[in-house]
């Protein structure tokens, strides 16, 4: 009799409510919850096999490089977002775009901070039988603990240092994993009881994507969460390409896009850090955000939000420009106040060609993105 197709997600933290709220509208029957590991019932053909997923080369920014997928994958979003062959083309922490906007087979929670797509029981009799299990499967484990803490780090210590590139250094891409290298997850779901992932959605640590940061320059932190977003799209702005940045004040997100070299015009009410008004290549104009004209800025390469507004406002300035023929990249952060907004959510998920998902560095906050045309 095939074992039952199970899937894991790992919620922010803090974000428990959210995503036990979300797993209930998507329907998603949830067997059973470890702290911020979800156990769900999966979907079959929701995630294809590891031999599958290892066949899923493509390049990020490349339209001409068309992934090799398994023909039951074809109507996942081609295009990586964590550029290596080792990861699921349709994760949400992996989904690109297309020209041709595209539905992934079956829906996937955005509250999520890293997924396990090949949980399986293992029996961990022993602290060395556990360890040995986990290393006939591959080389490279994460450990998350919800209890037995002093057992997990017991187990832990007998297996491989993990080597990862984190923190990355901003204009990095993302490693680039073979099957070989790729990370999996597991938990002591039981004393002797392992629950472990060989394939999961981040090729980090419980999805935890650290930065080398400026704790110098940028005012705030917000600037890494656009560090994020463009990393995870794989895409920067170039010098010479205009960037809008809505709802600029103190100035985190201009000082990233001037950074790279961009022509920045910055809008908010409030006045901008006075060391990124003096950026080279950043125009500051006083006024809201929801003023604009997008038909006047058809020619931006870059459509920036982190303006404080009820998403669903945010949604209706969205729809703005794309209804003008808006046709460059778009990152925004959807900002809750008070209860989370599902219906906004929705709305964002409905929209062609973009994905929405909760960054590392997002709080009570989603991130929408949309590449380029």
């Amino acid at each position: 009799m095939p074992q039952e197709a199970l899937i894991v997600y790992l919620a922010p933290q803090g974000f428990e409510r959210e995503l036990t709220a979300e797993l209930q509208l998507l329907k998603t029957p949830l067997l059973e919850k470890r702290g911020r590991l979800f156990l769900c019932r999966g979907k079959e053909g929701a995630c294809p096999v590891a031999s599958e997923a290892a066949d899923m080369g493509s390049l990020p920014g490349l339209p001409e490089a068309e992934p090799r997928q398994a023909k039951e994958a074809q109507a996942f979003l081609p295009a990586p977002v964590y550029p290596d062959s080792a990861y699921p083309a349709h994760s949400p922490q992996n989904r690109g775009m297309h020209s041709a906007p595209r539905q992934p087979l079956c829906p996937e929670p955005v509250w999520v901070q890293n997924i396990w797509y090949e949980p399986q029981f293992i029996p961990a009799p022993s602290i060395k039988q556990a360890a040995a299990g986990l290393k006939a499967m591959q080389r490279n484990w994460a450990c998350h603990p919800t209890a037995w803490f002093r057992r997990s780090a017991l187990i832990e210590a007998q297996l491989p240092r993990i080597r990862t590139e984190c923190p990355l250094c901003f204009g990095n891409p993302l490693p680039q994993l073979t099957p070989a290298q790729r990370l999996g997850a597991w938990t002591l779901w039981e004393e002797r009881l392992l629950l472990a992932s060989p394939l999961c959605a981040s090729p980090f640590p419980d999805g935890m994507l650290f930065f080398q940061e400026n704790k110098t320059d940028p005012p705030g932190r917000a600037y890494l969460k656009l560090w994020e977003a463009l990393t995870r799209l794989g895409r920067f702005p170039r010098p010479g390409e205009t960037a809008l940045d809505l709802g600029s004040s103190p100035g985190g997100w201009t000082w990233v896009l001037a950074g790279q070299g961009a022509r920045v015009i910055s809008v908010d009410r409030a006045a901008l850090a006075r060391n990124v008004a003096a950026m080279p290549g950043v125009e500051y104009i006083r006024g809201s955000a929801f003023a604009l004209e997008p038909r006047d800025f058809l020619d931006a390469a870059w459509l920036c939000s982190d303006v404080i507004c009820y998403p669903e406002r945010l949604f209706r300035l969205i729809m703005r420009w794309l209804e003008a023929g808006y046709t460059g990249n778009i990152i925004c952060t959807l900002k809750f106040q008070g209860e989370t907004d599902f219906a906004s959510i929705e709305q964002f998920k409905s929209l062609p060609g973009g994905w929405l998902l909760h960054l590392f560095h997002n709080k009570h906050e989603l991130t929408w993105i949309r590449p380029g045309q």
